[in-house]
């Protein structure tokens, strides 16, 4: 479900907005039965390592663009264009596979299937991005999502839980639809959650498959 930037940014509908920056990414998400399907194969891991800060499952997604922060007047300007974009994007096949670390910190899947699209839609949405006017610092794309993160001195415990996702090959799945998403990172002493800004449904598209995305 989307939400208006009051609820992205931590505070809620009718008040003003205090906040005047919220952080900004663009992603898609895969639907229900993928996400369901790598969860249980992550229950021993929930089990084996409960130290480790693992997202929640409705907030893994695929970043094409990660933006930082921005000001919130900045951000509806990006909705029409974006839409645009969306309206001339075909749909993606892609499945996740395998498991994997960076810097023994960070836990993660990776995403196999129409690569090649896939990219050239990241590229597409930075360029457009840009050509808004909105900066932000150029990444390279590595497809995955993110899992979970280590604590301080548990690196040992992501190394073994990549490795057990060694052989994990999940079905394919259409990639049909572009999250614009928000978090309120920083802004209160729960846990971080991410909720779709907007979003918008590629031309015979999966459509309303994927939950809210984020993570």
């Amino acid at each position: 479900m989307n939400e208006p930037l009051e609820a992205v940014t931590g505070h809620p509908a009718g008040e003003p907005v205090r906040a005047l920056t919220t952080r900004v990414f663009l992603a898609l998400a895969p639907p229900d039965d993928a996400k369901d399907e790598l969860e249980q194969v992550l229950r021993p891991a929930y089990d084996a390592y409960p130290r480790m800060r693992w997202n929640r499952i409705e907030d893994w997604h695929i970043t094409l663009a990660f933006l930082g922060e921005l000001p919130v007047t900045a951000v509806p300007p990006l909705m029409p264009p974006l839409a645009g974009l969306a309206a001339r994007q075909r749909p993606l096949r892609l499945a996740l596979h395998g498991g994997g670390h960076f810097d023994e910190r960070v836990l993660w899947t990776g995403v196999t299937g129409d690569l090649e699209g896939l990219h050239r839609l990241a590229a597409d949405v930075r360029t457009l991005v840009r050509a808004c006017g909105v900066s932000f610092p150029e990444r390279p794309l590595r497809p995955h999502l993110t899992l979970a993160r280590s604590r301080r001195g548990d690196h040992v415990d992501t190394v073994e839980a990549a490795a057990s996702l060694t052989a994990f090959a999940g079905r394919d799945w259409e990639a049909g639809r572009l999250h614009l998403v928000g978090s309120n990172i920083g802004r209160g002493p729960g846990p971080i959650h991410y909720r779709d800004i907007d979003a918008w449904d590629f031309p015979h598209g999966a459509g309303g498959a994927a939950r809210a995305s984020g993570g």
